[in-house]
């Protein structure tokens, strides 16, 4: 009794029991899940785009980000600093599409997928043995800083990353409304040889 009082009573009698830590709580997790609806948007967009659920995304994310504090580190300016990350990460997509998507056409969904799981432990180790393994701080100029409004403690980060989110989440749906680029992965999304007989690349596509 004592332990289905502390997993299934206790927490939501707290919870119920103040309303404002609750209302912190919900809060929060929204915030949150703004920021993780990118990290499944580029899962979806991949999917739809290829046909290959892409299990090296995380990694392709961490790449960049460590190719970024690394050059940061190295005292380069972090508008350079920006425009070379981008350069690495358009060539790195160029040769995963070349290497490994363009010979593995037509071959079963599965083996696609063990393919990205490679690519994922090839690029962490790649990662590590240029830009080491120890913890990096990349400061984005952010203040990380509870503050309060209307009673209720929020997290001024979370906020910022929020909105930042849901601003590229409305960048992103506008691109792929309204831009050549982004009806072209829409319809590729849609129907790979019926995209390719209007002339669409794929090989573009899947490098995007």
């Amino acid at each position: 009794m004592d332990l289905w009082n502390v997993l299934l009573v206790a927490p939501f009698s707290d919870i119920f029991g103040n309303p404002r830590f609750f209302l912190e709580v919900v809060i929060g997790g929204l915030l949150t899940g703004v920021m993780y609806s990118l990290v499944a948007l580029g899962f979806v967009l991949i999917f739809k785009a290829s046909g290959v659920f892409n299990f090296a995304q995380g990694a392709m994310v961490l790449f960049a980000a460590l190719t970024l504090v690394g050059l940061l580190e190295h005292d380069v300016h972090v508008a350079f600093a920006l425009a070379i990350t981008a350069v690495v990460m358009v060539v790195l997509a160029i040769m995963v599409e070349r290497m490994m998507l363009t010979p593995l056409v037509n071959q079963p969904g599965i083996i696609l997928f063990m393919a990205t799981i490679g690519l994922d432990f090839v690029l962490r180790g790649v990662g590590q043995i240029a830009w080491g393994s120890n913890v990096k701080v990349l400061s984005v100029g952010i203040p990380d800083k509870p503050f309060e409004a209307f009673g209720i403690l929020l997290n001024s980060f979370d906020l910022y990353a929020a909105m930042i989110a849901a601003a590229l989440v409305t960048v992103l749906a506008v691109f792929f409304q309204k831009t050549a680029v982004g009806r072209a992965l829409r319809a590729v999304a849609d129907d790979h040889q019926a995209a390719l007989s209007v002339g669409i690349p794929l090989k573009t596509i899947w490098a995007i």
